[in-house]
């Protein structure tokens, strides 16, 4: 790609380094005519085999000093009166002072088709005022579903990566020490049915919707199983109706399907993250014929005052502060105004501003002007 730069100034350094970064990029960067492709597995999932969410509220023990202070979360009392009556101990008229108990929000996802005896890994959040869950034990947790059933029961020691340690005057902390993890930690009690050896239909969700890929996959399984079976029904949906000879034995159907190789389409956007100064292209971006101007202004302001004084053995003088200040201003002024032709790329268009030490900052506003003045052919997307 040979891209057309034409400078409205007499820098002749200027256009030599812009020129020689587009044109070096340009032909490292040209799309290759072999485009990448995917298996449908890696790119669209099965309608109805999904994880389920599940969350259990309980009690860790065995912390060292480190648990809620009863005064300051009256749930996690509650919960030890309630707990240690279901166990025979009766306390309601006791003053409870022990900081060596957490109450925490127990939280897992349930695979699909697990059945009953399969253990799960749960993460474990402390909900009070409690400093660390590091040493201690998770009691018996229920752990439920959205429709309040229990699928699962967990309980064990809490693993925490984090830890917390200090003195009267400084303290370290690193990682969270008020989350943690069990490993294999819930027990799942009830499965979650669904038949697929019955099904006559299937449907395959895309995970970024596209009408173009959605058309490429049903494509590519009418030309496996050399009949029309699957249609695109929408960018999200392809709808796959079971051919005779796999009738009962969808597994069979889906690991065929899910290997064959389609090329995903993407639209032209550009995503710009303010915070980190990130900015993330697609390959289709372009930009129109359009002329870039950019500078900056700095302004800096020095105050270095001194000090006046009367001469030694003067009879008469003050000693006074005399304010020295120093305003210099930038202005960009060795910057010019550039012409780039329509047909370069996006990421031509930024190397060559890159070679110019645009910053990334100044890279994200250069972007959006060009997008509000109609240049930029593609959709920006800011996070």
């Amino acid at each position: 790609m040979r891209s057309i730069i034409k400078w409205i100034s007499k820098s002749r350094p200027a256009l030599l380094t812009l020129a020689g970064a587009l044109l070096v990029t340009s032909g490292m960067l040209l799309p290759s005519s072999a485009e990448a492709t995917s298996r449908i597995k890696d790119i669209a999932d099965v309608e109805g085999i999904r994880e389920n969410q599940l969350i259990g509220y309980g009690l860790v023990v065995g912390l060292d000093g480190t648990g809620d202070s009863l005064n300051n979360a009256p749930f996690t009392l509650q919960s030890l009166t309630s707990m240690l009556e279901r166990l025979g101990v009766n306390t309601r008229d006791t003053d409870l002072n022990t900081d060596n108990v957490a109450a925490v929000m127990v939280t897992a996802n349930l695979p699909a088709f697990a059945p009953q005896g399969t253990r799960i890994d749960v993460t474990v959040s402390a909900l009070g005022d409690s400093e660390s869950l590091q040493g201690g034990t998770l009691l018996v947790t229920p752990l439920m579903g959205a429709d309040g059933e229990v699928y699962a029961v967990s309980q064990g020691p809490v693993a925490v990566g984090g830890f917390s340690a200090g003195g009267d005057a400084a303290s370290v902390t690193r990682g969270v020490p008020t989350n943690g993890r069990i490993s294999n930690g819930a027990i799942v009690e009830r499965e979650i049915k669904f038949e697929m050896a019955d099904l006559g239909l299937l449907r395959l969700a895309l995970r970024n919707p596209d009408l173009t890929t959605a058309r490429r996959i049903a494509s590519a399984i009418n030309a496996f199983l050399g009949r029309s079976t699957a249609t695109a029904q929408n960018p999200t949906t392809v709808e796959l109706t079971i051919p005779a000879n796999y009738r009962g034995t969808a597994v069979d159907l889906l690991t065929d399907i899910e290997q064959l190789r389609v090329e995903p389409d993407t639209p032209a956007r550009v995503v710009i993250d303010e915070s980190s100064g990130v900015i993330v292209m697609g390959r289709d971006v372009r930009v129109s014929q359009v002329a870039i101007a950019q500078g900056n202004l700095t302004i800096s302001v020095t105050e270095t005052p001194q000090v006046s004084q009367p001469n030694p053995f003067a009879e008469t003088g003050d000693t006074v502060v005399v304010p020295r200040t120093d305003v210099g201003v930038q202005d960009g002024a060795e910057r010019r105004l550039a012409v780039l032709d329509g047909s370069v790329s996006l990421q031509v268009l930024v190397d060559g501003l890159n070679a110019l030490g645009v910053s990334p900052r100044d890279m994200i506003t250069i972007l959006q002007s060009i997008k509000a003045a109609g240049a930029l052919q593609a959709e920006i997307e800011v996070l």
